[in-house]
């Protein structure tokens, strides 16, 4: 009997120590696994530094045309679209970058320019159809009510989006631009007037010569360097820049943009008239439409003259209008600091 006491006394207790180490493995298990639960909880809920704005792009297929997008930014969204037409996004960069710290911006490149698709045929590059891709997009993205900023060509796009969308705006804000292309051809006139005679015969006479098919190969389907030079370079250059001009700006270079749409839209006869589809931006008399909070401004010494600015802030009820001193074309260049901030105290009511 004290043998199988003995023995029955010795399993009880290899069996209460095995059971006491299942146990205690068993509760490290679930210890370290209920910790590591806990990291994840809160690397998933950890809140961002303040000073890391994340940027993330894409592409949306808009009507069957594959529109490239750039976010950065925290708040409500801001698309911005670009002028030319058929420059790109870039030129707005780093300039309006701080408008991140407060707003989502959403910058695009139009169709036919910069990294968004080209089209066979040209006669697709239209104001309107512009309008359905910018739609297209913030419909894509999700954004909701959006405010809508643009520069030169891109606040007459802006201006025919809040005409038949003005819905799903916020606020409207239109940068050096024009509402009526007769009126914007008259300050290109005037502007054409006032250059040294030297310069303007030398204009009048590339001009005369037609502009396209001239030169090298390489060069038939674009201005020749003679004209751009002349044109942008000894022309505009006053009216782009006046604050801070760009000591790396290179007419040339400025070339480089989508020359069938720009041809399309502009038109082939020169610099100093518009007379491609843009010719149907006439929108002053429809302007009293827009309900929606509306910001203008222009530098003053811009090619898009305050005076267009003036044509429509009479017309937008309740509009604002801001001319940005010792500024050109380029207002966010010549006054970083000024624009962002009119444009920022704009959106957020300030």
């Amino acid at each position: 009997m004290s043998d199988i006491r003995e023995r029955f006394g010795v399993s009880v207790t290899k069996f209460t120590s095995l059971l006491l180490a299942v146990f205690l493995l068993t509760f490290g298990i679930l210890a370290s696994s209920a910790e590591a639960q806990r990291q994840k909880h809160k690397r998933a809920h950890a809140v961002a530094p303040t000073n890391v704005y994340p940027m993330q792009e894409g592409f949306v297929d808009a009507n069957g045309v594959m529109i490239y997008y750039k976010t950065v930014g925290r708040g409500a969204p801001l698309l911005i679209v670009h002028g030319g037409p058929g420059e790109s996004h870039d030129y707005f960069l780093p300039y309006l970058l701080p408008l991140a710290r407060t707003n989502k911006l959403i910058l695009i490149d139009e169709r036919g320019s910069g990294k968004s698709s080209k089209l066979e045929d040209a006669s697709g590059y239209t104001v309107e159809n512009m309008v359905e891709d910018v739609e297209a997009v913030r419909v894509a993205l999700g954004l909701g009510k959006i405010s809508l900023m643009g520069h030169s060509y891109g606040g007459a796009l802006a201006q025919a989006y809040a005409l038949k969308y003005q819905k799903n705006l916020t606020h409207l804000i239109l940068a050096s631009t024009w509402s009526s292309t007769i009126e914007m051809n008259k300050v290109l006139l005037r502007i054409k007037e006032k250059m040294a005679p030297e310069l303007r015969e030398r204009i009048d006479k590339l001009e005369a010569a037609g502009l396209f098919g001239k030169g090298r190969d390489f060069e038939k389907n674009r201005y020749t360097a003679e004209y751009i030079i002349a044109a942008w370079g000894e022309g505009y250059f006053p009216y782009l820049y006046q604050n801070r001009p760009d000591p790396n700006y290179d007419p040339v270079a400025g070339g480089n943009i989508s020359w069938d749409l720009y041809r399309e839209m502009w038109g082939s006869h020169g610099e100093y008239v518009i007379d491609g589809n843009l010719a149907s931006v006439e929108y002053t008399d429809r302007l009293a439409t827009i309900k929606v909070p509306t910001l203008i401004f222009a530098g003053d010494h811009d090619e898009c003259d305050p005076s267009l600015s003036r044509a429509m802030q009479e017309k937008i009820a309740g509009s604002k209008m801001v001319v940005i001193p010792k500024a050109g074309h380029l207002t966010f260049i010549d006054q970083p600091a000024l624009v962002v901030k009119t444009v920022d105290d704009f959106v957020h009511g300030r």
